[in-house]
């Protein structure tokens, strides 16, 4: 992962867990991450949440990018947290994916839940339909 997304490696986001339609991300918290409030900042977690969601999205082998994707914010972290961010998908079908993105610390209380949704790129030989899960 480190060398195909280079602001991931930047980040210090380390892939742990990939697996059909699923994906595992973790990032240390540091105190260059931190917002005017001295709280991780908004930007810091969407981007473990983004990586976690493009592994689990291209885990297929059908190369997909983002349509959409957005994020609720629960809880605050600060520098010294380990965030974790953990990509199911929801549904799948030739042309679209689903998927839900839960961070949590690591207490295992939940930082943040986002959702995002793919395009899966045509020209590509992909999965069958899946039923919602």
């Amino acid at each position: 992962m480190r060398a195909a997304d280079p602001f991931a490696a930047f980040l210090g986001i380390e892939l742990v867990e990939v697996g059909p339609g699923f994906a595992r991300a973790r990032m240390a918290v540091t105190a260059e991450m931190v917002n005017a409030h001295g709280t991780t900042h908004g930007g810091a977690i969407f981007s473990l949440a983004d990586a976690a969601f493009a592994a689990a999205s291209n885990s297929h082998g059908v190369p997909a990018v983002a349509l959409d994707m957005h994020i609720s914010y629960l809880r605050k972290s600060a520098p010294g947290d380990v965030l974790v961010a953990t990509a199911r998908e929801e549904n799948l079908t030739r042309r679209t994916g689903l998927y839900r993105i839960v961070v949590e610390n690591q207490r295992q209380e939940a930082v943040a839940i986002a959702a995002g949704l793919v395009y899966r790129l045509a020209g590509e030989k992909g999965p069958r339909e899946a039923a919602p899960r």
